[in-house]
């Protein structure tokens, strides 16, 4: 019957609408098509009566099943309407307003514990448990929201948390997004702040709130754990990375020598997540099946999935102590603020990680081609590739090099680091040591194209990026493991091997220009000046090395060639002008009616006798 899908669709439709009193009114006309179809719509002009809905009208038609949903939603989106409306007074929802808001909720709650009931007759219905448990949930969460508006936080926290345990069991089973987003809001909230305002420690986590707080009904245990037995389990009994949160999470968090405590159990859950992400990374790298560079930086999905979620989990508790009014000399709002910078710099790191894999080993410094494996298992060399696409492998190189770059760069807007000089040195080194990477990529591409004085120039600026790195990761705080997977650590021994590898490189690119520059320069008996041209047509570039050649002054004798004029644009009637060769017509033979013609035209005109005065007198 898919209860919450049809809920979660609707709500995510008055989203699109932009407030709760468009989305009423549009369920209003819903309610009223629906019932229309059904047949149980109210006539013009007659009296109306309450239909209530039974479960044998369920067993014959599902779509009495939305019209409760429905008409609960629209209770539901009248109460959420009024909220909207009376957000912005300063001293808050009172009086009338809040009994209404909470009438309207009451009214929401009734409609949808109806639906459990009639559901809870599978015989009749035809519904499954997995109906029934939606039905449950939703009206739990209903509930909670009305025992939110009356501030009866007990009451709230133990709805949510029937609501929460509901929803995560259906989640491992249905395997989709929807009843995670609705416990990301409202359900894990309202639990947080229920449950701070029923005086509970902040380092208890969400999921062991629910459990403590989840009702004691046998039939609903027994029916959740058949979708998931460790839903009601503490979590030292489940697996490795789920019971980070009561005894293997992270109690303290070291950043740059300093360390604080983690007060927050949703910090420390996320962390612990974070570890166990890494420690699966390190034995995916490892393996020998991952091979691809591509396949390699997929690996990290999910521990920037890990990291970005202990960032928010970070803002989040952040935010609800400025809501409090903690201001930032606090202990508490000091130990978040150094929490936050260290998780955005471990995401950051994860982030450089995941491109400084998928641009080859060493980080692209040796086989530089065939780091890119060609498609359908080509097994030809990289010689036998065109031009055009060692080209482009190269251009990808260099993408990933400028996004490296970028999140270093993003890096020094954390709080704090500014004010670290020792950190804004490594990280300047780090700068320093993937530009000259980058270089060392275009560099190649200039090698490819048989242009040695580009590349010779850009192996020399990659040379001095790379030595004054070199000169300042060796007195790096940072300390990195032979198994722990790349990051933003650069280690001496990996800036020394490119150093090595760009001052050979560099000695035999002098040698190529070098070469190139005596092949160019030497002219072959009786081919002298062959390609070369005149003085005359170079006289805005200087030599390259500071001989002019005074036997070709200019092109003698002179050639036919093609020279640059104007358009010429004659003002004249073409079709008046005699053209050499054009024969000459013969004059046609006069007519006599021509002949004639031309006499009267020839003869002079007689003059017309005047009249004189009035009526031919004269005057």
């Amino acid at each position: 019957m898919d209860v919450t899908k049809f809920v979660v669709e609707g709500r995510d439709e008055a989203k699109l609408y932009g407030d709760s009193s468009a989305y009423r009114g549009r369920l209003s006309n819903r309610i009223h098509n629906l019932r229309k179809k059904l047949g149980i719509a109210t006539k013009p002009r007659a009296k109306y009566s309450n239909r209530l809905v039974t479960a044998e009208d369920i067993g014959q038609n599902h779509e009495y099943v939305h019209l409760l949903l429905l008409t609960s939603e629209r209770a539901w989106a009248h109460a959420m309407s009024m909220k909207e409306l009376h957000s912005a007074d300063t001293k808050g929802i009172t009086g009338s307003t809040r009994s209404h808001i909470i009438s309207r909720l009451h009214k929401s709650t009734i409609y949808a514990n109806n639906l459990f009931q009639l559901l809870s007759n599978k015989s009749t219905t035809n519904a499954n448990d997995v109906d029934i448990l939606e039905a449950r949930a939703y009206a739990a969460s209903l509930a909670g929201a009305m025992e939110f508006e009356k501030q009866s936080w007990e009451a709230c926290v133990k709805s949510y948390s029937e609501a929460r345990i509901i929803y995560t069991a259906l989640s491992k089973v249905t395997k989709t997004d929807i009843f995670k987003d609705l416990l990301s809001d409202p359900v894990d909230p309202s639990i947080r702040y229920g449950a701070y305002k029923m005086g509970m420690p902040r380092t208890l986590a969400i999921p062991v709130i629910a459990r403590k707080n989840f009702p004691s009904d046998p039939n609903l245990a027994s029916q959740v754990e058949e979708l998931d037995p460790n839903c009601l389990k503490d979590e030292t009994t489940t697996t490795k990375v789920d019971h980070v949160e009561s005894g293997d999470a992270p109690k303290t968090i070291t950043w740059r020598s300093r360390t604080v405590d983690l007060e927050d159990a949703a910090i420390a859950t996320a962390l612990g997540s974070v570890k166990s992400a890494s420690v699966k990374l390190s034995e995916v790298l490892s393996s020998d099946t991952m091979k691809s560079p591509k396949d390699r930086g997929s690996a990290y999905d999910d521990i920037l999935i890990a990291s970005q979620d202990v960032v928010d989990a970070t803002k989040h508790a952040i935010d609800e102590l400025v809501s409090e009014g903690v201001g930032q000399s606090d202990k508490r709002m000091q130990s978040l603020l150094v929490t936050r910078t260290a998780v955005s710099y471990d995401m950051i790191g994860w982030r450089i990680g995941r491109n400084r894999v998928m641009v080859g080993q060493q980080d692209g410094i040796l086989d530089y081609v065939q780091s890119f494996p060609s498609k359908k298992g080509s097994k030809k060399s990289s010689k036998d590739e065109p031009t055009g696409r060692k080209l482009a492998k190269l251009r990808e190189k260099v993408v990933l090099y400028d996004a490296i770059l970028q999140s270093v760069e993003s890096i020094k807007e954390l709080p704090g680091v500014a004010a670290d000089s020792t950190l804004q040195e490594e990280l300047g080194a780090k700068y320093s040591y993937f530009q000259a990477l980058k270089c060392l990529t275009i560099a190649r591409s200039h090698a490819v194209l048989s242009n040695p004085k580009s590349a010779l120039a850009l192996l020399s600026r990659a040379t001095e990026k790379c030595t004054s790195a070199n000169s300042q990761l060796s007195l790096s705080m940072d300390t990195m493991t032979t198994t722990s997977p790349p990051n933003l650590i650069v280690t001496p021994s990996e800036s020394q091997n490119l150093l090595t590898y760009l001052q050979s490189e560099l000695q035999r690119h002098r040698a190529l220009v070098e070469i190139f520059n005596l092949t160019s320069t030497s002219s072959k008996p009786g081919n002298e000046n062959t390609h070369q041209k005149p003085l005359v047509e170079s006289l805005n570039e200087y030599p390259a090395n500071g001989v002019v050649d005074l036997k070709n002054l200019v092109t003698y004798p002179p050639k036919m060639e093609v020279v640059p004029v104007k358009p010429l644009f004659f003002d004249a009637a073409w079709n008046y002008i005699d053209y050499p060769g054009r024969a000459v017509e013969k004059p046609i033979e006069r007519t006599d009616v021509e002949e004639e013609t031309k006499e009267t035209e020839s003869q002079p005109p007689q003059q017309q006798q005047q009249k004189k005065g009035w009526f031919g007198f004269g005057r």
